[in-house]
């Protein structure tokens, strides 16, 4: 659970002592009962102690009325994860887009915002399946493409190009979350 500009600095000795203090930390907020993974809304946010460079990404999530959440691919944020249909303020103007899209790549560029809005009900499971090849993404939410082939933005590094490996992480801001049914399958590079 160490942010990827620090990670990929460390050395396997820093990086498994990081590990252990993130782990002590943080896990007692994630549970899993009945095969389904909990999050309680503190702590912090769960990423794999594996990096991965190419794959596809099959997981099933849940939210609760104006919950927000998100995946993040190689370290970087994000396929948003949120009930857009309660959104305010700065970003009332993405109200009812759903789920999906690359929420922090630019403003206006391809896979910021998804192609159609494919969520189910709040409180109902959705499923993902995001395939990553170099930077681009392509995100099917409940079997519906949202976002096509997209590249997604460096966004640690503005303007650099993305790291061709790095953390999958189960991202919160601090919402309780629900995700089962976690699968990867690493793709040639």
């Amino acid at each position: 659970m160490v942010e990827l500009p620090d990670r990929s600095k460390l050395t396997p000795e820093q990086l498994a002592a990081k590990q252990e203090e993130a782990n002590r930390k943080f896990l007692p907020h994630w549970t899993v009962r009945e095969g389904i993974l909990h999050y309680d809304g503190h702590g912090n946010s769960l990423q794999t102690a594996k990096d991965y460079g190419n794959f596809e990404l099959y997981v099933d999530w849940k939210i609760k009325e104006k919950g927000d959440s998100g995946i993040y691919l190689r370290g970087n944020p994000q396929v948003q994860i949120w009930d857009s249909d309660h959104l305010a303020g700065s970003l009332a103007d993405d109200c009812g887009t759903g789920s999906g899209g690359l929420w922090n790549n630019p403003k206006g560029s391809k896979g910021k915002t998804p192609l159609k809005k494919a969520d189910h009900a709040v409180g109902q499971w959705n499923s993902f399946h995001i395939i990553m090849k170099g930077d681009q993404v392509t995100v099917f939410l409940n079997g519906e493409k949202v976002v096509d082939d997209a590249p997604l933005a460096n966004f640690w590094e503005a303007g650099k190009p993305l790291p061709a490996r790095g953390p999958i992480e189960l991202q919160h801001h601090g919402d309780e979350l629900w995700f089962k049914n976690i699968y990867i399958k690493e793709l040639p590079d």
